[in-house]
């Protein structure tokens, strides 16, 4: 398949116009709608529905689209490794959640690249599940993730635990002596939408169902600049909190009547991976 097919396919499911996405790839708009033609013909089956507003993904396209991403990204992912091979005598392609890299692998990796200064290292953002495909499909060495992935042929190990804290501003003179699980329901919660099985479900259970909040985000180091504004309260990562606790910018409530889970992240690779071997990343990350 022409990936050029498959990134006007991208964009069009994601701005829904035809216009639009012939701006923003800058091309003519014949040239999207003849792409996705092409795709169709290709693939056999309609992508879209289409009318006078907007163009919506079909149940085909829903489902072509996650291998669609998946097709593009590894063809970029290859020819920058073949590129790579004339600069660098080796890459490491490490995949981790922001949450795990900014609270635990930063260091770590600059450790390597002092280490490690004639190799190249490239750092891929995203969620676990997606991380998960990304390292089944060779596109990523090593993997930092929340969800476990144990599967034959590949290494699972547990790599950091965190505990999970209720926090709020230092200022915050309210549950000076602790806050009960009643109390949380009727308080200015500040919600995080962990992408974690035990810890999200954890969080959605103390509330009652379709519990509307006030304010929703889905990254936890992206809460704490609103915990410091503002009088809300919110769990978070242990080790995201920490440096706030320290300078008395964020402080610790305690749980009266309940406790919550701990925060496991893990490490994953292929196993019997060279990459993984021969840059010593077992041992440095450990």
């Amino acid at each position: 398949m022409d990936t050029e097919n498959l990134r006007t396919f991208i964009a069009l499911a994601e701005h829904r116009n035809f216009t639009r996405t012939a701006d923003m790839l800058f091309i003519a708009q014949s040239t999207v709608t003849n792409r996705i033609a092409e795709l169709e013909r290709e693939t056999g089956r309609p992508l879209f529905f289409r009318n006078k507003r907007k163009v919506t993904l079909t149940a085909e396209g829903e489902a072509f689209l996650g291998y669609a991403k998946r097709i593009v990204e590894l063809s970029d992912t290859g020819i920058r490794d073949i590129n790579s091979l004339n600069k660098y005598p080796d890459v490491l392609r490490i995949g981790t959640t922001n949450t795990i890299y900014e609270c635990h692998l930063f260091p770590k990796i600059r450790d390597y690249m002092k280490s490690c200064p004639q190799n190249a290292v490239k750092v891929t953002i995203g969620h676990s599940s997606d991380l998960i495909k990304a390292l089944q499909d060779d596109l990523l060495d090593v993997i930092y993730a929340y969800l476990p992935f144990y599967k034959a042929g590949y290494e699972c190990e547990l790599f950091a635990v965190d505990d999970l804290i209720l926090a709020t501003g230092f200022q915050n003179g309210r549950y000076e002596k602790g806050i009960s699980k009643k109390e949380l329901v009727d308080s200015k919660y500040l919600y995080c939408n962990f992408a974690l099985q035990e810890v999200g479900l954890f969080i959605k259970e103390l509330f009652p169902p379709h519990y509307q909040f006030g304010f929703e985000i889905d990254n936890s180091t992206k809460l704490i600049p609103y915990l410091l504004e503002f009088d809300g309260i919110s769990f978070i990562p242990e080790s995201i909190a920490a440096p706030y606790i320290a300078k008395k910018q964020l402080k610790r409530i305690k749980l009266l009547d309940f406790d919550p889970p701990k925060i496991n992240c893990y490490k994953m690779y292929k196993a019997g991976n060279k990459n993984i071997v021969d840059k010593d990343i077992i041992r440095l990350y450990n």
